[in-house]
């Protein structure tokens, strides 16, 4: 008996315009997900695109504190979701911008957060927007699963750290990709080296990098470098990401967005 394939995908709404969707992963948390997420959506408005990031960390929202973004999202008369716009003009979906408190915690199943992520899609007015970057959970389960599902997700960008067991987490998340058919644009490696402003030297505080052996035996290329730099967590922090001068990321925004 022939397998019948399932469609999962969800339709915009038929108002809204996007073109490129790229989702950011990552296997593991805490290496850098949403900051990737947010200095590429920088590059992409500097480079003069129309640019939305849907906020996918349901349960773990960064996106609105590090573009200093508060309050709660509009509704248009027929019950669209009209994002909050960042200085530059960044088009942004949070849980964040949804609750009453950007400090109450998200306690939904899975289920649930995984049909968050879907209205953020379908039930938003996404005005003319040329690239759309998903900040997805860490891991392989239910969310960035609906998101490969649900969404046309056009390539990945995958974000890790130097840590040795990156290896593994790092493999985890191109198999998911691969079977979900899901092209993988490249790796970034995020808290790379510290360089010393007062020497110049380079320090690799989580031991030798070993991700260039790692892309070259999956066949994937090595995006960026991204360093520690204490002055990047401060304007984060202040919501002033994107006033951050990232030219680690440069070479990552010519090869991708164009």
């Amino acid at each position: 008996m022939e397998q019948v394939k399932h469609n999962f995908r969800e339709e915009l709404d038929s108002q809204s315009s996007v073109g490129k969707v790229i989702g950011i992963v990552s296997g593991k948390g805490g290496v850098g997900k949403s900051l990737v997420t947010s200095l590429m959506a920088v590059k992409s408005v500097a480079k003069g695109f129309r640019t939305g990031i849907i906020d996918g960390d349901i349960t773990g929202p960064s996106i609105p504190k590090a573009f200093g973004l508060s309050g709660k999202l509009g509704v248009t008369y027929d019950e669209l979701m009209v994002p909050a716009v960042t200085n530059t003009g960044i088009n942004v979906v949070s849980t964040n911008l949804i609750l009453e408190n950007e400090t109450d915690p998200v306690i939904w199943r899975g289920p649930v957060v995984a049909g968050v992520v879907k209205q953020f899609w379908k039930d938003t007015l996404w005005n003319n927007i040329d690239y759309m970057f998903v900040d997805m959970p860490p891991g392989t389960g239910d969310v960035p699963l609906t998101v490969f599902q649900s969404i046309p997700v056009d390539g990945i960008i995958i974000v890790t750290s130097p840590q040795d067991l990156v290896s593994m987490i790092v493999k985890k998340a191109v198999n998911m990709a691969k079977k979900m058919d899901i092209p993988i644009l490249g790796i970034v490696e995020n808290m790379s080296y510290f360089e010393c402003p007062d020497c110049g030297k380079r320090h690799e505080i989580f031991g030798k990098s070993h991700i260039d052996e790692i892309a070259k035996d999956e066949g994937l290329k090595v995006l960026a470098k991204i360093p520690i730099n204490p002055e990047v967590a401060r304007q984060v922090d202040e919501g002033l990401v994107e006033y951050i001068d990232a030219p680690w990321l440069d070479e990552a925004a010519d090869l991708i967005l164009k």
